[in-house]
């Protein structure tokens, strides 16, 4: 029987460099009943002989992986996203927790969207890559040794999903808001704010990006629905209109 309640959770890895870990990543996904593998630009190949040798039955979550470009990319149609990292303090102001406590929220909303994101081998996520995402995850390990293997870190992740899902309330799961708006959607809102600070003098091209990532992390912690990205992208199109109608009548004078 296919556990439909993991249906909607995608696997993301960013930028994997070995076959191996793919092959073994595919194969834990489909042994934990999770089929939604995306790629973001792959420094292996997927569906080469390593892979596939890993893999063993689970060559079609493989094939049927999607390969994008961009985290972004693989964020789209996302409401709720968890970012793995191997700091305890990763960003400011958002709270690393464990799978145990962190994973029952991508569970909550039956009707939601999520991404569960993971990095690279060597690196993990960079701070950039970390901020698209609403929470952060690490799994806990002892101090002598603390580095994870890739697929280590995603088979922990897939067996405490697939757990949860089998019972009838996730343990400790957070209250947040229903139909959060996807993550496509803040990105552009994000955008378009950028765009009107900078037409306004209030951000300088050369420190955007930093106080964008301390508007980022206020958002985040705020889990704003679709109709409230819409309620800010309309203040800032009215915005926009004010600021373009008193240039025009300044030029007109």
């Amino acid at each position: 029987m296919k556990n439909t309640v993991l249906n909607r959770i995608r696997i993301v890895l960013v930028e994997p460099a070995g076959g191996l870990n793919v092959g073994s990543i595919a194969r834990i996904m489909k042994n934990m009943e999770l089929l939604q593998l995306v790629v973001v630009n792959p420094q292996c190949d997927l569906w080469g002989e390593a892979a596939r040798q890993m893999a063993v039955h689970a060559a079609d979550v493989l094939e049927s992986a999607t390969v994008v470009k961009t985290l972004p990319e693989a964020l789209v149609g996302c409401q709720r996203a968890i970012a793995t990292t191997g700091r305890d303090a990763a960003i400011p102001d958002i709270p690393v927790a464990s799978p145990r406590w962190a994973l029952p929220w991508l569970l909550e909303d039956a009707s939601a969207s999520a991404a569960l994101i993971f990095g690279r081998e060597d690196r993990g996520l960079t701070n950039q890559e970390l901020h698209y995402a609403q929470r952060l995850l690490r799994i806990p390990t002892g101090d002598r040794y603390p580095s994870l293997n890739l697929a280590q870190a995603v088979a922990i992740c897939c067996y405490e999903l697939h757990e949860l899902s089998g019972r009838q309330q996730p343990p400790i799961a957070p209250t947040s808001p229903t139909n959060l708006a996807a993550r496509e959607q803040i990105e552009a809102y994000y955008e378009q704010l950028e765009s009107l600070l900078l037409a306004i003098g209030y951000l300088y091209p050369h420190t955007a990006a930093s106080r964008m990532e301390k508007v980022r992390r206020l958002l985040n912690r705020a889990l704003p629905a679709s109709e409230e990205i819409a309620l800010l992208r309309g203040m800032l199109s009215q915005m926009e209109w004010a600021l373009q109608t008193a240039r025009s009548s300044q030029s007109d004078r």
